[in-house]
């Protein structure tokens, strides 16, 4: 069984491509234009054991938003298409994840219903020059919803005794998480015999 994706999402404000193998090394080659961003798509690839390869051409002289959003909603749609029918996953997956001063819980059902909980604390409003700290958000919310997926991510702790919130680490712990719990979710249960996870028989 092949579990592998190609997406292409060409709008008036970004052209992308996503394709992904959910069953690969953790290898990730990524060009969004956005520093950071390429950087938390690299800890999917790496944490989540996926092969990642994603190139956006975006409208940068705007801001960051549209490269993000697309993105985010391209990979949701090639998470999905690689999943096929999801018989034989384990469907759900969770982490806790620490980061020197951070800690952060994540969960994920692959459901088919996109529900998306968000909680992390106030944070700078940038980090490097162009990624602006609200859309953390939103990139799950954008991927959750074209995955169809149900996820949870709460950022449990965020700083030292007394000290500020590193935006950095906060938002790269939320998504080391984030990849761990996925990565938990799509594997293959030796205890499933390939049915679907679902009293329902449908996902």
């Amino acid at each position: 069984m092949t579990r592998t994706a190609r997406i292409e999402r060409v709008t008036k404000e970004t052209k992308v491509l996503v394709e992904i193998d959910l069953d690969g090394t953790g290898r990730g080659d990524l060009a969004t234009g956005v520093g950071f961003y390429d950087h938390m798509l690299n800890q999917l690839a790496k944490h989540g054991g996926f092969d990642l390869t994603v190139r956006t051409e975006g409208d940068l002289e705007i801001d960051a938003h549209h490269t993000m959003e697309d993105t985010a909603i391209a990979l949701g749609e090639a998470f999905a298409r690689a999943l096929g029918d999801k018989a034989g996953i384990r469907r759900y997956g969770s982490a806790t994840i620490p980061m020197d001063e951070v800690l952060v819980r994540a969960a994920v059902d692959l459901s088919g219903r996109p529900y998306v909980v968000h909680e992390e604390p106030e944070l700078a409003p940038y980090i490097g020059p162009v990624y602006p700290t609200s859309m953390t958000r939103h990139i799950f919310e954008s991927f959750g919803h074209a995955a169809k997926v149900t996820l949870h991510v709460s950022v449990l702790r965020a700083a030292r005794d007394g000290g500020k919130a590193d935006a950095h680490h906060v938002v790269e712990t939320q998504f080391k998480a984030f990849s761990r719990a996925l990565r938990e979710a799509v594997e293959i249960d030796p205890r499933n015999a390939g049915a679907l996870p679902s009293t329902k028989g449908v996902l």
